[in-house]
């Protein structure tokens, strides 16, 4: 059983900010693991693979707008006065990175699939409801240009998405450490429960 330290106040995140950092969060962490499947889909399942993984991330690139503009209009919680000041510098730094992460790899993706060779006989069914648009100023692109693109666009994901595997771990560890080593109730924070 972790002892909490009586003293250590828990100032909690608020129920909406809360929703959008666990649904982001499983939303992140399921894609990452689809997209580490994928060499082991079937040929014949791929396309519905790649589409999931499409679809994830369009909905991640709009829920991470929604929760940046909530963070915006609504001030986060002051860090526990356990935090050392070098804890709370690295966090800040790790969570602005992680906000433009979570933007950027969809939209890296985004791109990338604009500028995919074969994108016309493979339109994007999101969730199955509809066909998602690509974006047509890549789409237009002479097939070399697109290439470059491609190339360029496809190597900016896959960069990114190693950036986010180191920074999810350190974002995990942090809030480990802060409530089993040093016994603060620092998961409350951002639990669900009330």
């Amino acid at each position: 059983m972790v002892k909490f330290n009586p003293q250590a106040t828990v100032t909690r995140y608020t129920q909406t900010a809360i929703v959008f950092h666990w649904i982001i969060a499983v939303f992140v962490i399921f894609n990452v693991f689809l997209a580490w499947s994928f060499d082991y889909w079937p040929e014949k399942n791929a396309q519905i693979g790649s589409d999931l993984h499409k679809s994830i991330g369009i909905t991640v690139f709009g829920l991470a707008l929604m929760r940046i503009l909530w963070r915006l209009s609504h001030q986060p919680p002051p860090l526990a006065a356990y935090v050392k000041p070098w804890e709370a510098r690295t966090a800040r730094i790790a969570h602005i990175v992680l906000y433009v992460l979570i933007v950027i790899m969809p939209l890296s993706g985004w791109l990338y699939d604009s500028a995919w060779k074969d994108g016309a006989a493979h339109p994007i069914h999101y969730f199955g409801l509809f066909d998602f648009p690509r974006l047509s100023f890549i789409v237009d692109q002479p097939a070399n240009i697109k290439k470059q693109y491609d190339a360029f666009f496809g190597g900016m994901h896959t960069k990114f998405a190693y950036v986010i595997y180191a920074l999810v771990l350190l974002h995990i560890a942090g809030a480990l450490k802060h409530q089993f080593i040093d016994k603060k109730p620092e998961l409350q924070r951002m639990s669900l429960k009330g």
